[in-house]
């Protein structure tokens, strides 16, 4: 049966939720006149603004859910959905926590994927079988393509234009370095923010993102540091002349949007965590290597190497002279 509606539960992080723009555009133009919503944690539903395959967009305020109360007032908001009733919910999460969200949406058909964790599986009607070896964009078109979709043709990622920082005058040609991510020793120290931005002199380096760690950048480069809000990341990523981030949700943005990236993997496997962008570039283990050429490298060495800024730069800079 063609859905008139469609719930998607992706209710975070924000690199997961850029990953399932694929398979949402592709479910909508397979059904073209069916309404979608999409479930998202409120602090990630920018990424979703003039998105013209939505409907609309739920925001799920996660934050109000935390301490002993939380599990109550979860299960109370469950209850403002129930009357959704959507023909298909796809829950592309993969927890009980979303599990439970599509099951209170009183959905006609409940579909997710085989390597749903915390007994999440119980809730669906039906499971796709992927490989958890997979890239996230990957596994969820497989889920996609289960619900009816077709998704042949090149992938596309709605995402929106963003909104320019205030009173910020941005140069003709500059790069943006994004060091800090929430795993475990993933982001950039002081000293490597500063040689970057130094060995990239004379050229305008602006660093972005959030952090609480305190670091110097050389005379060429800005920081706007905790001065911006998701939008106007978008909006700074998509103007950059190249892209220089740690594995990291603001990673996948630049990806998206440009093959003009290098995402920088310590300990993490690129093929998994990786840009999913095949002309992009992925720093490992002292190589540096465009995404396409992954699969032919054989298997790649968990190291915790640290990055060489000397390296970085000049690869940025003969990418700039190209």
């Amino acid at each position: 049966m063609t859905p008139s509606s469609v719930l998607v539960v992706k209710p975070s992080s924000l690199g997961d939720i850029v990953h399932t723009l694929p398979a949402v555009h592709f479910l909508k133009a397979t059904f073209r006149d069916a309404d979608f919503f999409w479930i998202a944690n409120t602090e990630w539903t920018p990424l979703l603004q003039e998105n013209a395959d939505l409907k609309e967009v739920i925001p799920f305020p996660r934050n109000q859910f935390r301490g002993a109360t939380g599990i109550v007032k979860f299960l109370q908001w469950c209850r403002k959905i129930s009357d959704l009733k959507p023909d298909l919910v796809l829950d592309f999460q993969g927890l009980i926590r979303s599990a439970l969200i599509a099951r209170s949406a009183n959905g006609r058909r409940i579909l997710g994927l085989s390597d749903a964790r915390e007994t999440a599986g119980y809730h669906y009607h039906e499971q796709v079988k992927v490989d958890a070896g997979q890239h996230s964009v990957e596994r969820y078109l497989q889920l996609a393509r289960f619900a009816g979709a077709d998704i042949s043709g090149p992938l596309y990622f709605p995402l929106p234009k963003g909104k320019a920082i205030p009173s910020f005058d941005l140069p003709d040609r500059f790069i943006v370095l994004h060091p800090f991510a929430r795993g475990n020793a993933k982001s950039l120290t002081s000293g490597e923010i500063f040689e970057f931005t130094r060995l990239l002199a004379p050229d305008p380096v602006i660093v972005a993102g959030r952090s609480n760690e305190r670091f110097v950048v050389s005379k060429n480069a800005v920081s706007v540091v905790n001065r911006t809000d998701l939008s106007q990341l978008i909006w700074l990523l998509r103007r950059a002349s190249f892209i220089v981030s740690v594995d990291s949700g603001p990673m996948h943005i630049g990806a998206a949007i440009t093959s003009q990236l290098l995402s920088i993997h310590m300990w993490s496997d690129p093929r998994l965590v990786g840009p999913y962008n095949p002309d992009a570039w992925i720093w490992k283990d002292q190589q540096i290597l465009q995404v396409r050429t992954l699969d032919k490298q054989g298997r790649l060495k968990r190291s915790h190497s640290r990055p060489n800024p000397s390296q970085i730069a000049r690869f940025v800079q003969e990418r700039l002279l190209q």
